[in-house]
């Protein structure tokens, strides 16, 4: 099937500046032709209309690399059967979003735009469809896991470890999204601060963000024997095949929690690299893991450890984690991760390349606004 790219892209441009009228729209002409879809949506649609839209930019603008885009939506297919997505369920989502985007149109869609919506979302739809029954074969929608530890480290920070019923297959550096009892429907991402383990066991590092609901709910209101839901392992952020002999790792805040999992599992390796981790908080107090890292570093044998402090006066040199990293210097054939926020995340990599490091060495997660790893660019906070 050849796809009629510009004219998708010359339609897209039309309703883009209503975009949030078109998911709302969308979401309210499915719900009212196909009722019994609603329940499978969560009570609250502001953040679900997001993602909706964050997934067609991706799409659109993505269909002449259809090999790139086939992983990203085999990703999104396998992340959907958590919420009971069903092969006959795609049609009846392409209808409505076609009509949703000719209605914001107006008298400005073009001719020919309908049916070449409905050739790409066709192709769209049975690339999900495929990934979907694939990894239906192997794999269940989603992991009941019980609560079996659960530690507040500070007045917004939690660990919370859990304990999957069925064995749950996932790398060192990997992200899984988890609901809450009191949040049903409600999914929200977070990085497994551990790799494989024989014993099951899956530990989160969870941030209280403000108004989050998941969040709160993880640190505050979750206890020891309580059942979360886990979706499928995500994330390209791994070790894999690197064979280098020293390895960096530059963490802000929670984003430590996946270099953490790759650490511990380098120290299990026959011929271990050294390790560098600098790990950037604001404050001395917020360096919530530091007697596990220490522990982690004596296990280790070859693992050096820097925190940096950016803003507490008690402890200085008051400097970013990239600051840190410059002032320690970075070998320019180490293999680079790099976890956190946005903004620490990209001016560490804008240090890193400037001290030389080549671009290839720099391994960062990139995600869209689904917590889904995009083939061809840290996950987002959860909430």
């Amino acid at each position: 099937m050849t796809l009629d790219t510009a004219l998708i892209r010359r339609s897209w441009s039309l309703v883009e500046p209503r975009a949030d009228k078109v998911a709302a729209d969308f979401y309210g002409l499915l719900f009212s032709r196909h009722p019994d879809i609603r329940s499978m949506f969560p009570a609250a649609m502001d953040h679900q209309r997001d993602r909706l839209l964050h997934a067609l930019t991706r799409v659109v603008l993505n269909l002449t690399e259809i090999d790139g885009l086939t992983g990203y939506l085999a990703q999104l297919a396998r992340d959907h059967r958590k919420y009971g997505v069903r092969p006959e369920h795609y049609p009846l989502l392409g209808a409505c979003l076609v009509k949703a985007m000719r209605v914001n149109a107006g008298g400005d869609w073009p001719a020919g735009a309908d049916e070449a919506w409905t050739d790409a979302y066709d192709l769209i739809a049975t690339t999900m469809i495929e990934a979907s029954e694939a990894d239906s074969r192997t794999a269940p929608p989603y992991w009941n896991a019980e609560v079996v530890g659960h530690e507040l480290r500070s007045h917004d920070l939690a660990v919370v470890i859990v304990r999957p019923q069925q064995s749950y297959p996932f790398q060192a550096g990997q992200y899984a999204t988890l609901q809450t009892p009191q949040w049903p429907k409600v999914w929200r991402s977070y990085s497994i601060a551990n790799p494989p383990r024989e014993d099951n066991l899956l530990s989160f590092h969870v941030r209280v963000v403000p108004g989050g609901w998941v969040s709160t709910a993880l640190a505050h209101r979750t206890r020891v024997g309580d059942t979360l839901l886990l979706g499928p392992p995500r994330g390209s952020m791994v070790l894999g095949r690197s064979d280098s002999p020293h390895l960096v790792f530059v963490a802000g805040g929670t984003g430590l929690a996946p270099l953490k999992a790759i650490i511990e599992e380098t120290a299990w390796m026959h011929d271990r690299p050294s390790v560098d981790l600098f790990h950037g908080v604001r404050r001395r107090d917020q360096a919530y893991d530091l007697p596990d890292l220490l522990r982690l570093r004596e296990q280790h044998g070859r693992m050096r450890f820097v925190l940096a402090v950016s803003d507490d006066p008690a402890h200085p040199p008051r400097e970013s984690v990239a600051e840190t990293v410059t002032r320690h210097r970075v070998s320019a054939d180490s293999e680079i991760f790099i976890c956190g926020s946005p903004g620490m995340v990209q001016a560490s990599t804008a240090r890193l390349l400037r001290m030389g490091v080549p671009g290839h060495k720099v391994h960062t997660e990139a995600v869209d606004e689904n917590g889904l790893a995009l083939p061809w660019a840290a996950p987002s906070v959860g909430r």
